[in-house]
C-alpha cells in the first residue's frame, strides 16, 4: 500500500513535533478524523500535563484530548523514537526571535536532524512553523537529503487564531506548497482529510511568503492606526469615534483598532523574519521596521496616560495602586507571549507603582524570574487606577466602571458607556 492510499485510508501514522498552539490542535484534527498521531514534545512537563487532560490550550477541549488518547488515536511523548516507522511527520515548533532580532530557527533544525535520524523512505516531511522565505529548501531539505532516502518534503503555514470559535483549523483554507509537483499533490491529500479547503502553490517559497505577508499586513495597518490614535491624542479627538464612523464606509476600508501593543506568536515575530531576510539582500523593509517602533512604544505611551490621568486627580504616578485587568495578548485567551501587558507592568514597576493584576484565564504570570498572581476578587474602590489592558468578555465593564476611581481604557471596552471617570487610549 503506497503512501497516498494509506492517507486515503486512515492508515498513515503521523508525526507531529512540537504540542503547543499549533501542533496540539492539529494533533486532535488528525485523531479525531481516524488517524493515529503521535504527539512529540520535548517539554515533559507539557507531556504529562496533556496525558492528565491539564493543558492550556482553550481551542482543544481536555476532555476531548483524554478521549483520544484513551481511545487509542493519540499518543503524547517525549520519546524521539517514536519517529520510527511513521509515514507523515508534521514539524510545529517555535521559531522566535533573538535579541537582536535575528530569526532563530534552532527548534527546526532540531527537529529535522532528530527526523533525517529515523527517515525511511516515502515519508511525508512538512513544516508549520512560521519562517523566512528559504527555509525548506535551504535549510531542512539538505539535512534530509543526506539520508540518501527518498522522502516528500513540503511547507504548509498555520492559520491557527487562538480564540476564534467561527474561524477554525476545519474551515481556514489551508496552502500547501512541496518542493516537487508530488510532495504538493502528498501534502494536499493529506490536508484533505482534515480541512474543507486545500490551497496550493508553486513554490515552498511562495507558501513561506504568504504566512508572513498575512501577519505582516496586520501589524502594518495596528501600527498605522495606532499612529492615528497618537494623533487623536494630540488633536483632542476621540479615535476610536473616527474608526467607527470611517468603517461605515463600504469600500475602500477595513478597520483595524489601536491598543496598548502587540502580543501574540505571530505579529511581534513574523514581520521581523521578512525584513532580516531582505536585510541579507541588501533590501530596507521600510513599512515593517516602522509599523515595529510604532506599536513598540504603545505600552509607553499607555503609562504616559495613566500618569497624565493620575496627575488630574492630584495624584502621583509613583506610588499609587494600579490594577491591570488582562494580561493575556488578547481576549478570552490565556497566552501571554509577548503581551503588551508585560510591559506596561515592567515600566509602572520601575516607576514606583504598586502594581497587581486580575485575569480570569491567567491565574499565575511569571515575570522577570518572580511570579505574580490574580487577584481573583480585586478591591476596585481601592485602587487608585484601574487600566484594561486585554478586554476579556467575563469582565463586568458597568460595575468596573460603577466601582473604581479612575479607569484607563486602552481597548474601547467600555464603548456606550459614558462617565468622566473613563479615559480612552
Amino acid at each position: 500500500m503506497n503512501l497516498r492510499e494509506k492517507i486515503s485510508k486512515k492508515k498513515a501514522g503521523i508525526g507531529i513535533l512540537g504540542l503547543g498552539y499549533v501542533g496540539l490542535p492539529l494533533a486532535c484534527e488528525f485523531a479525531r478524523a481516524g488517524f493515529k498521531v503521535i504527539g512529540i514534545d520535548i517539554d515533559r512537563k507539557r507531556i504529562k500535563r496533556i496525558k492528565m487532560g491539564r493543558h492550556y490550550i482553550e481551542d482543544v477541549g481536555r476532555r476531548e484530548v483524554v478521549r483520544l488518547i484513551r481511545k487509542g488515536f493519540l499518543k503524547p511523548t517525549s520519546d524521539f523514537r517514536a519517529l520510527k516507522g511513521l509515514d507523515v511527520v508534521i514539524i510545529c515548533v517555535p521559531t522566535p526571535l533573538r535579541k537582536t532580532k535575528d530569526p532563530d530557527i534552532s527548534y527546526v533544525v532540531s527537529a529535522a536532524k532528530k527526523i533525517a535520524k529515523y527517515l525511511k523512505n516515502n515519508q511525508l516531511i512538512i513544516l508549520e512553523s512560521t519562517t523566512y522565505p528559504g527555509t525548506t529548501r535551504e535549510v531542512i531539505l539538505p539535512i534530509l537529503k543526506d539520508t540518501k532516502k527518498k522522502f516528500y518534503l513540503a511547507f504548509s503555514p498555520e492559520r491557527i487564531d487562538p480564540g476564534n470559535r467561527k474561524y477554525t483549523l476545519r474551515n481556514t483554507p489551508k496552502i500547501v506548497a512541496g518542493i516537487t509537483k508530488e510532495c504538493t499533490r502528498m501534502a494536499k491529500a493529506l490536508y484533505k482529510e482534515i480541512v474543507d479547503e486545500v490551497v496550493c502553490v508553486s513554490s515552498t517559497e511562495a507558501a513561506e511568503m504568504i504566512k508572513l505577508l498575512e501577519n505582516t499586513f496586520r501589524s502594518v495597518n495596528i501600527g498605522l492606526v495606532n499612529e492615528i490614535a497618537l494623533m487623536c491624542h494630540r488633536l483632542g479627538i476621540d479615535v476610536w469615534e473616527v474608526i467607527e464612523a470611517a468603517k461605515t464606509k463600504p469600500f475602500g476600508f477595513m478597520p483595524f483598532y489601536p491598543g496598548p501593543g502587540l502580543g501574540g506568536h505571530c505579529l511581534p515575530v513574523d514581520p521581523h523574519y521578512l525584513s532580516w531576510k531582505l536585510k541579507t539582500l541588501d533590501f530596507y523593509a521600510r513599512f515593517i521596521e516602522l509599523a515595529g517602533e510604532i506599536n513598540s512604544k504603545m505600552p509607553e505611551f499607555l503609562v504616559q496616560r495613566i500618569e497624565d490621568a493620575l496627575n488630574k486627580k492630584k495624584k502621583a504616578l509613583k506610588g499609587s495602586r494600579v490594577l491591570i485587568l488582562g494580561v493575556a495578548y488578547k481576549k478570552n485567551v490565556s497566552d501571554t507571549r509577548e503581551s503588551p501587558a508585560l510591559d506596561v507592568i515592567r515600566i509602572l514597576q520601575k516607576k514606583g507603582v504598586k502594581v497587581n493584576y486580575h485575569d480570569p484565564h491567567v491565574p499565575k504570570l511569571r515575570l522577570d524570574r518572580k511570579v505574580l498572581r490574580s487577584k481573583e476578587s480585586p478591591l476596585l474602590e481601592k485602587q487608585d487606577c484601574v487600566v484594561i489592558v486585554t478586554d476579556h468578555t467575563a469582565f463586568n465593564y458597568p460595575e468596573i466602571v460603577k466601582k473604581a476611581k479612575l479607569i484607563i481604557d486602552s481597548r474601547n471596552a467600555t464603548k456606550g458607556i459614558k462617565n468622566r471617570k473613563i479615559v480612552k487610549l
